[in-house]
């Protein structure tokens, strides 16, 4: 289904690989380690798939928590032994990752078309203060909904569905705005329309339908919404 620009009133914005840029955390694992990309990598791999597992498992911790445990599985799958204070200081990059260029004035341009814009995110609520304050962005979205507030991850259609509560918004007037496949797809199943912002220049993955709206910046969004 094709995004339709009359049904929207509120856009959402994932943040970590959406707003942010978690390949940023290769600059302080290259302090540690000789070779940071596949560290980094695998680390982003573990800490999503713990957080699928963990809503399978009704096993929910923060997200930060998550992280943190992702990093010691990558940091031992490469063989890197590093103290709890190294590990901890590399974690500490989630608070201040690069922001990616179109972020700022991409939202800006979606507010003064009239959307209200919001974060809805894995990361804990500390993490998304940090986020928003990073990005600059404290001034144009509304507020931000974190996974933290029902113990549950993404793609579980009851975020999506708290999210809409918090945002007192209708469900299917709700754009969300992501550049995780499965965060798409679970927006789409629990009422809202699927954009997919592709950062990476990456095929969309051939499972279970394809998103409502393909964009390479936030501003293809605004321009889609006729704004």
């Amino acid at each position: 289904m094709a995004l339709d620009p009359d049904q929207v009133t509120t856009v959402t914005f994932d943040s970590y690989s959406t707003l942010v840029d978690v390949e940023s955390v290769e600059y302080a694992l290259a302090e540690h380690v000789a070779n940071p990309e596949p560290v980094s990598t695998l680390w982003r791999e573990r800490s999503l798939a713990y957080t699928f597992v963990a809503g399978d498992l009704d096993a929910y911790q923060p997200f930060y928590a998550i992280l943190r445990d992702a990093l010691s599985a990558a940091l031992a799958a490469h063989d890197i032994d590093l103290t709890e204070d190294e590990r901890e200081a590399i974690l500490e990059t989630y608070h201040d990752l690069d922001v990616f260029d179109d972020v700022r004035d991409g939202i800006e341009r979606l507010n003064d078309g009239g959307y209200d814009c919001y974060v809805v995110s894995n990361g804990n609520p500390a993490m998304l203060d940090s986020m928003v304050e990073s990005a600059t962005i404290g001034d144009l979205v509304a507020d931000t909904v974190s996974a933290d507030e029902i113990r549950t991850f993404k793609p579980d259609v009851s975020l999506y569905r708290h999210a809409a509560e918090r945002t007192d918004t209708p469900i299917d007037e709700i754009a969300h705005v992501s550049a995780g496949w499965f965060d798409v797809q679970g927006a789409e199943h629990a009422g809202m329309h699927g954009v997919w912002i592709d950062r990476d220049d990456q095929p969309w993955e051939p499972f279970d339908g394809d998103p409502d709206l393909t964009i390479e910046s936030i501003h293809d969004l605004a321009a889609g919404l006729g704004v």
